[in-house]
């Protein structure tokens, strides 16, 4: 028998659509996504780290897609930070608000430090009161699954703020600035390797920076490429001395022309909410849009 819904979750439901499993699934995921920024805060995490990604995109910025990880990036080097010493503020501040969880740290021997939060999905739908059917379809078998990365050598030069969020309950997270946000995104599709397909994801937030019009922070974008670049190194592509907007805009268009349309669809389809935003999508597309930056 489940608790009570807590008046706190029952209230960030409101703005779901609980209309139908995949729906479910992710405001249900989005929520503990909320609470475990929740706890890190509590736990002094950001006194160290930064949120940032698609992910702080979406609950810091209002970006209109879901995601699926918590990414962060420490405020300095830090190779011997300890993830797991905020696992028991994490479990705490979940259980308050009634989600029984696991945390997996992955003992990592790079930079990237990561963990794994895990719950039973079918009593955590029960947890929030989803409809019956949904929790009979969707529950059964299935993890509900959150990962937590930390970049403990991370590029700098970036700019930060202090973001206020309201609930499960009033806390403050760090954050990235959009300009260094987008410095991050355009990182990744300059660099990421397509192994079997693009990340749909990264270039749907491509075109949301574009047409809310945000700045690309160069500087910040410059420390990133200078510290790794997969796909360049494979181009054998030698980066200037100098890294202006006419070498971004060219190496861009050097992706685009690369990209896999119908698959980058396929990506990112699942967690929008109407897919017929990417209808339009074709190289000419991105191309126009992305001249100017």
């Amino acid at each position: 028998m489940p608790k009570p819904i807590h008046p706190a979750i029952a209230k960030m439901l409101e703005k779901y659509d609980l209309s139908s499993a995949e729906k479910t699934y992710e405001a249900l995921r989005e929520i503990l996504q909320e609470i475990v920024l929740l706890g890190l805060s509590r736990g002094g995490f950001f006194e160290h780290a930064l949120f940032y990604g698609g992910t702080a995109l979406r609950i810091l910025y209002g970006l209109d897609r879901f995601s699926e990880d918590l990414d962060f990036s420490l405020v300095e080097t830090n190779p011997d930070f300890d993830l797991g010493k905020y696992e028991d503020v994490l479990v705490e501040t979940l259980r308050s608000f009634g989600f029984d969880v696991h945390i997996q740290l992955k003992n990592n021997t790079g930079a990237i430090k990561s963990a794994f939060l895990k719950g039973n999905t079918e009593q955590h739908l029960l947890n929030i009161e989803a409809p019956q059917d949904i929790i009979q379809k969707f529950g059964q078998g299935r993890l509900v699954k959150i990962k937590l990365e930390v970049d403990t050598h991370p590029p700098l030069d970036f700019k930060s703020e202090k973001k206020t969020l309201l609930t499960p309950s009033p806390f403050t997270v760090h954050t990235m600035t959009l300009p260094s946000l987008f410095a991050g995104k355009m990182h990744a599709i300059l660099c990421r390797s397509w192994v079997s397909r693009p990340k749909g994801r990264d270039w749907y937030d491509l075109i949301w920076y574009i047409s809310h019009g945000y700045e690309l922070d160069l500087k910040h974008l410059t420390a990133r490429l200078r510290q790794s670049c997969n796909w360049q190194e494979k181009q054998e592509l030698i980066l200037p001395e100098t890294i202006d907007q006419a070498f971004i805009q060219d190496i861009l268009k050097k992706r685009i022309e690369d990209l896999d349309i119908n698959a980058a669809k396929r990506d990112v389809e699942v967690f929008i909410s109407d897919n017929r935003v990417l209808d339009i999508w074709s190289k000419e597309f991105f191309i126009a849009r992305c001249d100017p930056l």
